[in-house]
């Protein structure tokens, strides 16, 4: 617990830099430089994917995909990216005569384009309007009903979550993390209230948080299940005490494109 605390305390403070004071340019390459370590542990770590060739076109796929999302107004190179990663997929299947399975190709597509695209939420909302101050919203979320689950859990965790899927968390552990994370959401709309002069709907934050929270567990939860059916306990080890990317940030993934649908159709704060 120790080593989490202490690696916590020094990625924290990283958040609002990468947010509010790098160029926006920057904070993209810092995205596509996480989608492509995210790749990396889907194929290589869980030994998914083997062929040399198949984790190239994975890990080159998912460096480029923030960058769609950065350029959003040209479609072209989004879809001439994605037809050309599945005409060297597909040309790796048919002439391989039956080496390369299918599902090498899946997990391919998941690593390279969909966790990629999902993660890339961050820099849509980045450059909607006022995008800056809404960049710290899912990690906002993320990372306190993460960090209450974890604790609650560990001081009052009575009953098992998911078992079989993660042993150590809890029903209290996670209604704890939601509670913590819809709080933080209000809080965080104070602040815009109070230091940006924006017009907040607390009703919404509060939903902001309360769904966000939930769909954080539910990205937890399904990157728990690809570590258990591999046999692994982590992704990675580049947060020591975390993990990986898909340790660390797994809820991330599944929130941060809930928060950006959420501050197209209900924005919380004007």
């Amino acid at each position: 617990m120790k080593v989490r605390i202490i690696v916590a305390t020094i990625l924290l403070p990283l958040l609002p830099l990468i947010a509010l004071v790098l160029p926006k340019i920057v904070t993209a390459f810092v995205v596509a430089g996480f989608c492509t370590i995210a790749a990396y542990e889907l194929m290589v770590t869980t030994k998914l994917v083997t062929p040399p060739r198949l984790i190239i076109y994975g890990i080159v796929m998912a460096f480029c995909v923030p960058f769609w999302s950065y350029y959003g107004e040209q479609n072209e190179i989004a879809v001439g990216g994605a037809l050309a990663f599945f005409t060297l997929i597909y040309s790796e299947i048919l002439f391989s005569k039956g080496k390369i399975p299918f599902n090498s190709a899946a997990v391919c597509f998941v690593a390279g384009i969909l966790i990629p695209y999902l993660f890339s939420a961050l820099v849509r909302i980045m450059i909607l309007d006022a995008g800056r101050v809404f960049l710290l919203l899912p990690f906002t979320v993320s990372v306190l009903s993460d960090s209450g689950a974890y604790f609650v859990g560990v001081f009052f965790g009575r009953h098992k979550l998911a078992p079989a899927i993660s042993p150590h968390k809890t029903v209290e552990g996670m209604w704890g993390g939601v509670a913590i994370g819809t709080i933080g959401v209000a809080v965080y709309g104070l602040v815009l209230q109070l230091f940006a002069g924006m017009q907040v709907n607390y009703l919404y934050a509060l939903l902001y948080g309360f769904v966000g929270s939930l769909f954080g567990v539910f990205g937890d939860l399904s990157f728990s299940v690809i570590k258990r059916q591999v046999g692994i306990k982590d992704y990675g080890s580049i947060f020591p005490g975390h993990g990986g990317i898909l340790d660390r940030f797994d809820s991330l993934i599944t929130v941060a494109p809930l928060m950006e649908l959420l501050l197209l159709l209900i924005p919380f704060a004007k």
